[in-house]
């Protein structure tokens, strides 16, 4: 089974900055997708990134396209999520995900749609204005 654990949360102002960081207990890491979600209050839990095995594609939602930037470090089984031009609305619990391991993704719809099956507890990001 895979374990994942963030750090890299917090209070940011608007317009700054925050790299949130996941580590897996997984042996074979990078066999695995890796993405990240989040959930504000009282909203549906939202996809906001994710990334292949090898970084080789990532896939974003449009609402932090360009501003968000996921990637991962497989010797140190991380995984990274750099997030610029912080505004309120980004405010969420935000989660990292696993997918079920040693598949392959033709493309960022297949990516976004992957059975995402471990879960980190999830931090809060908190921007004020």
């Amino acid at each position: 089974q895979v374990q994942l654990v963030e750090s890299g949360g917090g209070l940011v102002q608007a317009g700054g900055s925050l790299r949130r960081s996941c580590t897996a207990s997984a042996r074979t890491f990078s066999n695995h997708a890796m993405g990240w979600f989040r959930q504000a209050p009282g909203k549906e839990r939202e996809f906001v990134a994710a990334l292949t095995w090898n970084g080789g594609t990532t896939v974003y939602t449009d609402a932090v396209n360009g501003r968000f930037t996921i990637s991962r470090d497989n010797a140190k089984h991380l995984v990274y999520l750099e997030m610029t031009t912080l505004q309120p609305e980004d405010t969420a619990v935000y989660v990292c995900a696993a997918d079920a391991g040693g598949a392959g993704y033709g493309g960022r719809r297949a990516l976004r749609d992957a059975a995402w099956q471990y879960w980190a507890q999830g931090t809060q990001v908190t921007v004020s204005s």
